[in-house]
């Protein structure tokens, strides 16, 4: 039997300039609208921004917990930053229960349509299985985003569930 594959990567372009898509995607209210309805991530209160004025590379910026379609807890992360380009980029490398690698990388560039987004993804399990999960749940996952990022970004998003900011 082969290893589970243990990482992916999409892209995607955005109608919308590279300043409007960082402002949502450096924010947990973006966050939650691409993950919504199939996770939801909890922070604390004030913790509304991936990167705080108080921003320390390798810090964790809270800890929060994964909720599948808003209820089920499935995993828990220390969401943490280690590198950080404002308005173009950030590398999470975060602590999670069932993972002892989760990284994410978000790149915005600018193109002609507007932003083209790539996300980046690696991982390794903890225990057995839990590689496999991400293998079968990440793609999926990271898809339905680029997805919910059209629809927002072409105000088809603007009616979802009461996680607008408009």
């Amino acid at each position: 039997m082969s290893p589970a594959r243990d990482h992916y990567e999409i892209s995607s372009t955005v109608p919308a300039d590279v300043d409007a898509v960082w402002a949502h995607c450096s924010s947990m209210t973006g966050v939650s609208r691409e993950l919504w309805p199939w996770l939801r991530m909890t922070y604390p209160d004030g913790a509304e921004s991936l990167v705080p004025a108080t921003f320390v590379s390798g810090k964790p910026l809270f800890r929060s917990t994964l909720l599948l379609c808003g209820l089920l807890p499935v995993d828990r992360t220390d969401l943490t930053i280690v590198e950080l380009e404002p308005g173009r980029r950030f590398f999470e490398r975060s602590a999670m229960a069932s993972q002892r690698v989760w990284e994410h990388e978000r790149l915005l560039e600018p193109v002609v349509e507007g932003t083209r987004v790539t996300d980046r993804l690696r991982w390794r399990g903890r225990f057995s299985g839990a590689t496999t999960a991400f293998a079968l749940a990440v793609p999926p996952l990271f898809r339905w985003r680029h997805y919910r990022l059209q629809q927002i970004f072409t105000g088809m998003g603007n009616r979802s569930r009461g996680l607008d900011t408009d």
